[in-house]
């Protein structure tokens, strides 16, 4: 079958659009990962069907599946993007700016930018409020450390790999992550890095380290591996994300969020936060109310039709 498709990005993390109103479409995983293939396809980091919304408050159903052919809860980049999609073709229309999406983490609101054609420039998505339960990460790292709230949650936990101890936070915001803020980087082997003499986080490899702990028995869903350096003033955190059935990827909404509520609860970081990634920056803030807020732009390469088999 042809069909008509939309290839988008937010922040360099990349999607291939369709469009599904109709709810007909049923895409496999192997029609996923041939659509995702860099060479032989359209080349992205997964899948986003738009579909018809189940749930009456929403304006449109978000489904995700990754590059690898599996479902996705959630995806921050993505949802910006697909709140892009729906203002862009006037699904949602443009003088409203404010939509809802459905996920499978939840329905999320997302407050709009637009330009003067009417096309989104930028969005603000409400995450949710994190969840550092462990057994609802779900990870099976125990609980060492109690928020001023006194809800327990895994903080900085040390885990085994061949290259020595990592220490994870854990937190899920719709989808598992396992954050480890590094800070110091002559500590590690010098194996983990092209040039020994040149060890920081941009040259770490994390092909090797993220994919041992992505699929490490300790989360059991598997997990989106985040490792990260936060400034001395706690307004900015670099971070690089390996992330769950993709491999790396230039950037990482739910691993931006993720990352900057592990910075705020280990200290590292103010709740109010730059998130810094491969080629652009994502502003999240964790708000009073216990939500995460994230903040940033989503754009439309180019679009096509594809022949599925």
């Amino acid at each position: 079958m042809e069909l008509e498709f939309v290839k988008m990005h937010g922040l360099g993390n990349d999607f291939v659009f369709i469009e599904d109103l109709g709810d007909e479409l049923d895409l496999s995983a192997e029609q996923v990962e041939r659509l995702c293939d860099r060479r032989f396809g359209i080349g992205a980091d997964g899948v986003i069907v738009v579909k018809p919304a189940d749930d009456p408050t929403c304006d449109a159903r978000m489904h995700y599946i990754n590059s690898d052919g599996t479902l996705a809860q959630m995806c921050g980049n993505g949802v910006r993007c697909f709140a892009k999609y729906l203002v862009d073709r006037r699904i949602v229309n443009p003088a409203a700016h404010s939509l809802c999406a459905q996920t499978l983490a939840g329905p999320r609101e997302i407050r709009f930018e637009t330009d003067e054609a009417g096309c989104m420039t930028s969005a603000t998505v409400d995450m949710g409020a994190p969840i550092i339960d462990p057994n609802l990460v779900p990870t099976r790292l125990e609980a060492n450390a109690r928020t001023n709230g006194g809800e327990p949650f895994v903080r900085e936990a040390p885990v085994d790999s061949p290259w020595g101890g990592f220490r994870f936070t854990c937190v899920s915001v719709g989808n598992p992550h396992a954050v480890c803020f590094i800070d110091d980087f002559s500590a590690l082997p010098g194996d983990l890095f092209p040039n020994a003499e040149d060890r920081r986080l941009a040259t770490l490899d994390l092909a090797r380290v993220g994919a041992f702990f992505e699929s490490n028995r300790l989360w059991p869903e598997k997990t989106n591996v985040e490792f990260a350096v936060a400034s001395s003033d706690g307004k900015r955190i670099d971070m690089r994300v390996f992330e769950r059935g993709c491999g790396e990827t230039l950037a990482c909404g739910t691993g931006a969020c993720a990352t900057a509520v592990a910075g705020a609860l280990t200290g590292r970081a103010l709740r109010e936060a730059d998130v810094a990634l491969l080629v652009g920056a994502l502003h999240i803030c964790w708000s009073d109310s216990g939500h995460v807020l994230m903040t940033g732009p989503a754009a439309e390469a180019f679009r096509g039709t594809v022949e599925v088999r």
